[in-house]
């Protein structure tokens, strides 16, 4: 019995709403486990498979916040002046030897240890220097302010990154600043994908009449090596059930997950559902949104596999194809491939025009958000023109997907709506 078989979004011919659809996928995925050991040179996009253990405090040692002077606190004058004299200078990377006497300081650069027996920096701007005096009027400073104190961002033995963590830049470095070379990672997801139809030609081919070229490929070949899966590209497969079947089962073969694009709506050379069918099973095909319905997913499987092979079957128009990746493919295959689940990043924005939508449905539309004008505060949103399924040229022009919900009615101008940032897309 398939992971879906039990579930009462199991019927092919039910439709359901983009919340039920993102639930019911995000329910029957379970994620590979298989990991690798990488030089954290190559990690950035790979998914952490244990936890990063620190093996030292961080910083290693109290230091200085800034440059300025080191002195200890129990000088400070709370009513009046405070002088001390500076008696040495203390350089990042090289340690004070030595204690300093009441009444002395250390001028200090930003990072070096604090010698001992000192725990407050003075900034050099907020005190008056006269030779070897310094004098720091009451108020400037507090007792044990601008010292960084040892392990205080990360303390040795503390988890610094959990398993599951879809490394960014920022997670190199702070790996990196623990002194570790290399990390353990989940294998890359390996996504098999290819475009269906006979009127397709690769692009660099000559176009026939009433063919037109193959642009999904390319558009969900870029999203997929956004979110660090590797991309097995089976090309183009034409609207022949044995050639799809042949093509369905080589990427069951090699790959974790199937993304197609065309052959899932009622026509009579759409196969690619009627093959879901009869390979696995069909989960559900229609999706109340737009663009982007008709949707397929389910399990397909072979004899000798463990674990099911994820078939997305998305649309075949070319704005539709992409907008469906983002709503239902991008999350499932982080899942897929170990990351944790992070929600996409929302945002509220002014529509800066009317917008028509009767509630039953989850609309996206392509949009332009930008700061509002100086008279208004915020963001603002604006439509990119022609939301055709097929018009690919305003999915390029846009940075984001207007998003209208399934419950939601038409939209006035001036009213704040959701909108999703596609670099938040990644």
């Amino acid at each position: 019995m398939s992971e879906l078989a039990e579930s009462p979004l199991a019927a092919g011919d039910r439709n359901l709403s983009v919340e039920q659809a993102r639930a019911a996928i995000a329910a029957a995925l379970q994620p590979i486990s298989e990991t690798q050991t990488v030089p954290l040179g190559l990690a950035l996009g790979r998914v952490l498979a244990t936890d990063v253990i620190s093996p030292i405090d961080v910083p290693a040692h109290d230091n200085s916040a800034m440059d300025g002077y080191a002195f200890a606190s129990a000088d400070l004058q709370a009513d009046q002046a405070t002088v001390l004299q500076a008696v040495g200078t203390v350089m990042a990377g090289a340690p004070h030897a030595g204690r300093i006497a009441p009444g002395q300081a250390l001028r200090i650069m930003t990072g070096a240890v604090m010698p001992e027996g000192l725990d407050t920096v003075v900034p050099h701007e907020l005190c008056r220097v006269d030779g070897l005096q310094l004098r720091i009027e009451p108020g400037v400073v507090r007792a044990g302010e601008n010292r960084r104190r040892q392990g205080e961002d990360l303390a040795l033995g503390r988890p610094a990154l959990q398993a599951g963590r879809w490394l960014k830049p920022a997670d190199l470095g702070l790996i990196a600043s623990l002194g570790i070379p290399q990390v353990a990672v989940l294998r890359r997801l390996r996504v098999a994908l290819f475009s269906t139809g006979n009127e397709l030609r690769n692009a660099g081919q000559p176009l026939e009449p009433g063919c037109i070229y193959d642009s999904n490929r390319y558009s969900l070949m870029g999203a997929l090596q956004r979110l660090g899966m590797e991309v097995i590209d089976l090309g183009l497969v034409p609207d022949d059930p044995a050639a799809l079947r042949a093509t369905l089962a080589a990427a069951v073969a090699d790959a974790d997950a199937v993304l197609t694009s065309g052959g899932v709506s009622m026509g009579d050379a759409d196969h690619v559902r009627d093959l879901l069918a009869q390979l696995g099973e069909v989960a559900f095909w229609k999706v109340a949104m737009r663009p982007g319905r008709p949707f397929a997913f389910g399990p397909l499987r072979s004899p000798d596999a463990q674990q099911p092979v994820w078939l997305f079957a998305l649309p075949g128009n070319p704005v539709a194809a992409l907008v469906t990746f983002y709503v239902f493919a991008r999350d499932a295959l982080l899942q897929l491939a170990g990351a944790r689940p992070q929600p996409l990043p929302v945002l509220q924005a002014r529509c800066t025009s009317a917008i028509r939508k009767r509630p039953g449905r989850t609309e996206f539309q392509r949009a332009i958000v930008e700061p509002a004008p100086a008279s208004d505060s915020g963001w603002q949103v604006r439509l990119t023109g022609s939301q055709g399924a097929g018009v690919l040229r305003s999915m390029s022009e846009a940075n984001a997907l207007l998003v209208l919900g399934h419950g939601q009615g038409s939209v006035a101008a001036g009213e704040m709506v959701d909108v999703w940032l596609f670099d938040g897309l990644s």
